[in-house]
């Protein structure tokens, strides 16, 4: 079974936020002591981390989840919960994660990059956090936030100074084992290489990095041949090698290959037309190579992987190519492509006749009391929701008194304008 994988499922469960604690002073000498209750520690964020120590998405395959720790309660005391310990998540260099819709959170192209996959659950408050002058024994604390919870698609592009292109069994293979230490399988049938190899061409005075693509067949572009799955590997090298058959066993002509390759490359991504390429006609040992031509077509240089010919030149080549090319990007930063943005704010929804739902978690951080059949407890909950500007909304969309509002786990009757909650503690409950 082949050890490359570049298409996996990440599950991330970021850690939940430890519970406030309620607590009073309980001391010699002291009949009334206040509130002391810490407040919990926060949930632990799941990062993933660009590193060149991976080269594939294998450990995801058979291990798709990733949790961090768990921040800890508060005490009395004053004492707080311990925040929970963040997860590092390493994946290779050039890792995109995705929703399953399909759009692009992250893409992770330099070591060292870092994205927050999961962000953990904010602590609770405890007791003495809630003292007042209008309140001077608070009985209530808040719950700790559930960290974040989602599935991810993760997909490898590798990243290569030079990718090499072309029809299966045209030589790639050879070429990148004469020109590197790289050693990918090689047989003469068509796509003897099902998966990309990387291999590491040493010039006069620098490095770069060339990418054998499994061969590619007319309709890549649309999905033929997993032609999805190999042009991805393409999209970010700097320097394309077209490499054409000049005595094809197949029958098409090196003009044809020519063609078909550039159609299938610039319906994939259009821009990929844009950068620098070489056209390179290779097993150059078993044509006349005195004519020039082949069928049309005039490579830039004629190759033997077998023989050696022009291979000294080709990789000078690449290398004045590559860079040129390296001269005119930008130094990595360290900057994330794209992020998730954050939610702000609430939103409310009719969910049924006389039913609605607060979704934001500045809503839901309000409800989030550990005993909210208090009193006590309700007229905080109140005045909170009503400073966030909730009432307005729930009037906005059509509440009215005596509908069931829902926030997070909380259900209960709504009335505008009331200062409290109205009816008996038993009609605020959290729902199961």
């Amino acid at each position: 079974m082949s050890g490359f994988v570049d298409e996996a499922q990440l599950h991330v469960k970021a850690g939940d936020g430890g519970a406030g604690a309620v607590a009073f002073r309980r001391e010699a000498h002291v009949d009334k002591g206040g509130p002391d209750g810490g407040d919990g520690g926060r949930g632990g964020n799941v990062w993933l981390v660009a590193t060149t120590n991976q080269s594939s998405l294998l450990g995801f395959r058979d291990h798709p989840h990733r949790r961090g720790g768990d921040g800890g309660h508060g005490g009395g005391k004053k004492k707080h919960g311990a925040r929970g310990a963040d997860l590092d998540v390493p994946v290779p260099v050039g890792t995109r994660a995705r929703r399953h819709d399909g759009t692009v959170l992250a893409d992770l192209v330099n070591p060292g990059d870092r994205w927050l996959a999961g962000e953990g659950g904010r602590g609770g408050r405890g007791n003495a956090s809630f003292l007042s002058n209008n309140r001077r024994a608070p009985a209530f604390a808040e719950q700790g936030e559930k960290g974040h919870e989602e599935w991810y698609e993760l997909e490898l592009a590798l990243v290569a100074d030079v990718a090499l292109v072309g029809f299966p069994n045209v030589g790639k293979s050879t070429l990148i084992s004469r020109i590197s230490a790289a050693k990918p399988k090689i047989a003469d049938y068509p796509f003897t290489t099902l998966e990309p190899h990387l291999g590491v061409v040493r010039a006069d005075d620098s490095d770069f990095t060339v990418a054998d693509i499994p061969g590619l067949v007319e309709g890549a572009a649309e999905g033929k041949g997993l032609g999805h799955r190999f042009l991805r590997h393409i999209t970010r090298s700097r320097v394309l090698v077209v490499l054409v058959e000049l005595d094809p066993v197949t029958g098409v002509s090196p003009a044809e290959q020519h063609r078909v390759l550039l159609d299938e490359l610039g319906r994939y991504q259009p821009d990929l037309l844009d950068r620098p390429r070489l056209v390179v006609g290779s097993k150059a040992d078993m044509v006349d190579t005195s004519v020039g031509t082949y069928d049309g077509l005039v490579p830039d240089l004629v190759i033997s992987a077998v023989t050696g010919l022009g291979i000294g030149l080709l990789v000078g080549r690449l290398a004045t190519l590559v860079a040129e090319a390296r001269s005119t990007e930008p130094e990595a930063d360290g900057t994330i492509v794209i992020h998730r943005p954050l939610p702000e704010g609430f939103s409310v929804d009719r969910i049924g006749d006389g039913v609605f739902r607060v979704v934001g978690k500045v809503a839901e951080r309000a409800v989030a009391l550990n005993d909210v059949t208090s009193d006590e407890a309700a007229d905080y909950i109140q005045g909170r929701l009503r400073r966030l500007g909730v009432d307005r909304a729930l009037a906005r969309a059509g509440a009215k008194d005596g509908d069931l509002v829902e926030i997070a786990e909380l259900s209960f009757v709504w009335y505008r304008d009331q200062p409290e909650f109205t009816g008996s503690p038993s009609s605020r409950r959290r729902r199961p």
